[in-house]
């Protein structure tokens, strides 16, 4: 008898077992983006889109992003587990025309709530002369960007970054309405950080005694415009490229022209050219950091931090009064 009752008990038992563990991985399973602390799964491109993200997200989001620290985003290739796994995400968040390998696997991943950040503020072109002299006829090193060829680079301007910033906040208060508060009080803090930053660039900048600069990597079009200053791009947009011997005759006179004292490089690439310019001319060398990622060379630990030391770069070079 007593063996008769201790059967369904221990079937019982092992039922209502089974049924939590039942309930415990659907539970995770129907969580935001199979994250079991309920955040919300927010996959960025990369570093000034993740960084953004997790700014406005806060503890809300968890944020990952596909590019990792060192790699240079605009030839990313993802991996299969990459590609497989950015369909798990609630929110990406990515730029089109910078990373090719992103636009295809966003396309086909099925996400709902994809954010191009070129939608949220007005891209334009930028260029040197120098890039008419870089052509890629192996086809390597595509930069063209997006079908207008327009510069992507607008983490690099305060004013547009911020735009991106607003845009993406009213994103996440619609994809998780319950903390909407909370992402529309981290929109706003970071905004004004960013019109803070605006202001020191804006007086920083405001009188010195050239408005020229050089750099390898002609990603600073947007700054330059924003604070009436002229950029010459050594190779174009890509940093790795080598420059016609025109391209490197023309900027002799220009540094001479235009009273430019250093060429920037970058701290993620070959400062090979920089330095060869450099040494014609009689100029410095120093670091503009186009911000595309940090590591342990970076001149910051964050976004702000990098951007005050690019001004404070460009501000010892250009001639600050």
């Amino acid at each position: 008898m007593n063996v008769r009752r201790l059967i369904p008990t221990a079937a019982l038992a092992g039922a209502v077992a089974l049924a939590g563990t039942a309930l415990t991985a659907c539970s995770g399973a129907g969580a935001a983006g199979a994250d079991q602390d309920g955040r919300l799964s927010v996959t960025a491109s990369f570093y000034p889109l993740q960084f953004l993200a997790e700014r406005i997200g806060g503890d809300h989001v968890k944020v990952s992003s596909l590019t990792k620290p060192g790699v240079e985003p605009h030839d990313l290739e993802l991996t299969p587990r990459q590609i497989g796994g950015l369909g798990d995400s609630d929110v990406v968040l990515f730029l089109k025309g910078l990373q090719p390998a992103v636009d295809k696997a966003v396309a086909q991943s099925g996400v709902k709530d994809v954010v191009d950040a070129a939608t949220l503020t007005r891209l334009e072109v930028h260029g040197t002369s120098g890039e008419e002299d870089h052509d890629h006829a192996d086809g390597e090193h595509d930069h063209s960007h997006g079908e207008a060829g327009e510069d992507p680079h607008v983490w690099l301007d305060p004013v547009k970054y911020a735009e991106i910033a607003k845009g993406f906040g009213a994103t996440l208060e619609k994809a998780d309405p319950a903390h909407a508060a909370d992402y529309r009080k981290n929109t706003d803090d970071l905004v004004a950080k960013l019109g803070a930053l605006d202001g020191e660039f804006k007086e920083g900048l405001k009188n010195t005694a050239s408005k020229t600069f050089i750099t390898t990597h002609s990603a600073f079009g947007y700054l330059a415009e924003r604070y009436g200053l002229d950029q010459e791009g050594i190779s174009g947009v890509d940093p790795e490229a080598e420059p016609s011997p025109a391209r490197m005759r023309e900027l002799q006179a220009v540094a001479k022209k235009d009273n430019v004292t250093t060429v920037f490089f970058e701290a993620l690439a070959s400062d090979k050219t920089a330095k060869t310019l450099a040494r014609d001319t009689g100029l410095r060398t120093d670091v503009l950091d186009p911000l595309e990622g940090i590591t342990g060379k970076s001149q910051g630990a964050d976004y702000f931090e990098v951007m005050r030391s690019n001004l404070k770069n460009l501000q010892k070079a250009l001639g600050a009064k």
